[in-house]
């Protein structure tokens, strides 16, 4: 079996990141909490955006409230900036 490596730094593949994003990691942060991938030099930022592509994230809505639990498997929900 061929992997594909997204993040050379963390040594995280195109697998884990799809993983991921199926357990509701919506977005390269979240990615980034979930695997570290993303946060070491940002070359793979990028391929992460694009792997996680611009399709509705079925969690999203609840992401964006600020639920906490949706993610699942350790992985918080982003603090929503305040409205100015």
């Amino acid at each position: 079996m061929n992997r594909v490596y997204v993040c050379s730094c963390f040594g995280i593949t195109e697998q884990q990141v799809r993983d991921h994003a199926d357990k509701g990691a919506c977005t390269p942060r979240q990615i980034a909490s979930a695997c570290k991938a993303g946060t070491d030099c940002g070359g793979c930022v990028r391929r992460i955006q694009a792997l996680l592509g611009r399709g509705a994230c079925p969690r999203r809505e609840l992401v964006d409230q600020g639920d906490s639990d949706v993610l699942g498997a350790g992985i918080p929900a982003l603090p929503q900036p305040q409205a100015a």
